[in-house]
């Protein structure tokens, strides 16, 4: 049996940093780019400070810099507490680790500076593509390469969804990004027309799929039964939740390609499969909240447990929405709307950003030996000022999107649109304002985690022995 000392926690230290320190910078960045959208001044006249320029520089920090270490962090803490042996080898995850930062630092400089492919969630010019496409395969052989070594015949759920996160990405992101380059920074998709969109919105929505939500599903089928001190609520629902999200997501993407010029047979499919996915996501979704309900006296009084319910509450909300969004009528009204955005990111910042503030929370007092947070009445401010944020945020952008789907469908009794350009942006103009306001909140409380768990892992408070040894 592994000792708990031959574990490696230093690289899942710096990976959890890393998630911390790209989580304040690309939510900063995408606060600084709502203020944008309501006064359009900022923007300095600048050609690196504008929104097109930033906005990849938000998605990419926020998804690529915050997502993708924490789940690096966290599959590599997991894989080998439940498969009860070290990582494979531990030079690969510095490899991986440095490795993915460098390509962090890269998108960091090239994107303000206009290099770019143009397509959303894989903005990043061929020469990072192919840094990407091979860390990530040493990443592959490490996680993979660890449960191979494993002292168990199981393998426990939260692998499998690690497993399913690393393969789709590696397959949808290497497909989608096929490209022939023209020069240093620039290079063209090989792909062209509605064939390009297709393959563009396979990437994207799974993107969104593995990443966001298996991945997130993974590392909180650890995490959760670890603070609720009980076991997953029904295992064998957690994998039936597996299947379902694996058999089904894939298909899901050309839902976003709805009213377009891609035979409506596929956006059929887009459309079926996204109804469908709503069966297996809230039996996941039910499967976590009842893990935390069997500790009902804790959930209570204990604000991780809480910031967990609140991320299942929102994935609720989110995989409701989605499959509504894909149904024609409501695509019809939504479809490149503020609703769009105020859904992306009522997901993005309630269930992603919920479920890693609950896992920092949680996590990082281990990670560093220590018994207590340094400030309940904190954790509890931070707990208020999240959950404000992302209330105004996504309310803010329900209206804003529905009342201007409906001004762009208005039409007079001569066919007429009734209402001009101007007079959408008018109408939601206020509610600009409100969606900054709720980042400002969101980021806000944000910090106040960060000081929070700084002088908690820098305080003089007795240190646990060592990290709970169950797996």
């Amino acid at each position: 049996m592994t000792d708990i000392r031959d574990y490696d926690t230093k690289v899942v230290r710096y990976f959890i940093i890393a998630a911390v320190i790209w989580a304040v910078i690309g939510m900063s960045v995408g606060v600084m780019l709502a203020a944008q959208l309501y006064w359009p001044s900022l923007n300095f006249d600048s050609q690196y400070f504008q929104f097109g320029r930033l906005r990849p520089l938000h998605t990419s920090g926020v998804i690529f810099g915050f997502v993708v270490n924490i789940l690096m962090g966290t599959s590599l803490y997991i894989v080998q507490r439940t498969s009860k042996i070290e990582l494979f080898n531990k030079s690969l995850s510095w490899m991986v680790f440095w490795g993915w930062q460098f390509i962090l630092i890269l998108a960091l400089i090239t994107l303000p500076l206009g290099y770019t492919t143009t397509k959303e969630y894989a903005e990043l010019e061929w020469p990072i593509d192919i840094l990407i496409a091979l860390v990530w395969v040493l990443y592959a052989v490490l996680f993979f390469g660890t449960i191979a070594k494993r002292t168990v015949s199981h393998i426990f759920v939260a692998n499998w969804f690690f497993g399913a996160f690393i393969l789709v990405i590696a397959m949808i992101f290497i497909i989608n990004n096929l490209a022939l380059p023209v020069s240093m920074w620039k290079s063209y998709s090989v792909y062209a027309g509605a064939q390009d969109a297709i393959v563009q919105w396979w990437w994207g929505h799974n993107a969104v799929g593995f990443l966001l939500t298996a991945g997130i599903i993974a590392m909180n089928y650890y995490f959760i039964p670890k603070v609720s001190e009980r076991p997953i609520y029904s295992y064998r629902l957690s994998i039936i939740h597996f299947w379902g999200l694996v058999g089904f997501y894939t298909w899901a993407g050309t839902h976003h390609l709805i009213y377009s010029s891609v035979p409506e047979w596929v956006q059929n499919i887009g459309i079926v499969m996204s109804l469908i996915l709503w069966i297996p996501s809230w039996a996941g979704a039910f499967n976590s909240a009842m893990t935390l309900l069997s500790n009902k006296a804790k959930l209570k009084k204990d604000y991780i447990m809480l910031f967990f319910f609140s991320a299942i509450l929102y994935y609720c909300l989110a995989t409701f929405e989605g499959p509504l969004l894909a149904i024609r009528w409501f695509n019809m009204v939504a479809h490149n709307t503020e609703w769009i955005i105020g859904h992306v990111h009522s997901a993005a910042l309630g269930w992603v950003g919920m479920s890693a503030i609950a896992v920092f929370y949680y996590f990082i007092p281990r990670l560093w030996g220590k018994e207590d947070l340094w400030s309940l009445r904190l954790l509890k401010w931070h707990f208020w000022f999240a959950h404000i944020g992302v209330a105004l945020y996504a309310i803010a952008l329900w209206v804003a999107g529905i009342g201007e789907g409906y001004m762009w469908l208005t039409q007079l009794d001569n066919g007429s649109l009734a209402y001009s350009f101007v007079e959408a942006m008018d109408f939601k103009a206020p509610w600009l304002f409100v969606r900054f306001l709720g980042g400002v909140f969101f980021v806000v409380g944000l910090l106040m985690m960060v000081f929070n768990l700084y002088k908690t892992v820098t305080s003089d408070s007795v240190p646990t022995t060592a990290m709970e040894g169950k797996s």
